[in-house]
């Protein structure tokens, strides 16, 4: 099948610019980029895709064999570097997509040369030593709940994802989005996204690696970005001053800024 086709792949910007692969989360698709893309498309090639299942992607090439781990989304993330034969990349990864991010990077090491992980968990579940955010039974409920009404769940859980409540145009521009999503495919998605423990995955990152996390993010608390700055050698951790799951919509600025400073001085 044609990858440009199948996730909807799509190409701006400078075209002899350095390559930045920008990749949506979990209920997502590449239009949630859209307020960062105008100002990162004046100094390099921008390339955005819809993972399969998602957007306006081809929902016929989805397995629930495929998407059920983070491989699966790793996958599209090679297979589009691979199409457009792009190398050098600097991946910017959104929530659960920053640690399919380092999946895709340790399998494409010629083609990924950088990591930008925004608001990264690799692993939502408070552990012995460690403090994901929820407890296993908060995260059964939340799939609990997703499973038996998804609709009502996207209503309910869009706004605290995005924060921002004095912004309510953001949460229903999410519950929107959210909603825009096939159920069947959001629940493997999103069991994907909450059962994952990747941490041991962050021990094979080697390359430049910028983790950007907001000030309050009630998804992706703050333990969780020192967590992935201390597991990763050499990583730059930076705050932004923005509230919410989502800076780069509700901090777009800031967060291109941030982008573009770490881009431009990597090696």
């Amino acid at each position: 099948m044609d990858v440009r086709r199948r996730n909807n792949v799509t190409v701006t910007g400078r075209a002899d610019g350095p390559v930045l692969l920008l990749v949506h989360g979990f209920g997502c698709d590449q239009n949630m980029w859209r307020l960062v893309v105008p100002a990162l498309a004046k100094e390099y090639r921008v390339v955005l895709f819809d993972y399969v299942g998602s957007g306006r992607s081809d929902a016929s090439a989805w397995s629930e064999q495929r998407y059920s781990s983070l491989g699966g989304y790793a996958r599209d993330i090679v297979e589009v570097c691979e199409e457009l034969d792009l190398r050098d990349v600097a991946l910017v990864g959104h929530s659960v997509s920053a640690m399919a991010g380092v999946l895709a990077a340790a399998q494409a090491p010629g083609r990924i040369s950088r990591l930008v992980m925004i608001a990264p968990s690799p692993r939502y579940i408070d552990d012995d030593g460690y403090r994901g955010g929820f407890s296993a039974e908060d995260i059964d409920e939340l799939l609990e709940s997703l499973e038996s009404n998804y609709l009502g769940w996207s209503a309910a859980m869009a706004p605290v994802i995005m924060g921002n409540a004095d912004r309510p145009e953001l949460g229903d521009e999410l519950t929107t989005s959210f909603c825009a999503t096939d159920p069947a495919i959001a629940r493997v998605f999103a069991r994907t996204t909450f059962l994952s423990d990747s941490r041991k995955d962050l021990l094979s990152v080697a390359i430049p690696t910028l983790i950007l996390e907001c000030e309050q993010d009630a998804i992706a608390p703050r333990e969780v970005g020192a967590y992935v700055h201390a597991a990763i050698p050499g990583s730059r951790l930076v705050t932004l001053d923005a509230t919410g799951h989502c800076p780069q919509l509700s901090a777009p600025q800031a967060t291109a800024e941030a982008i573009t400073d770490f881009v431009n001085v990597a090696p």
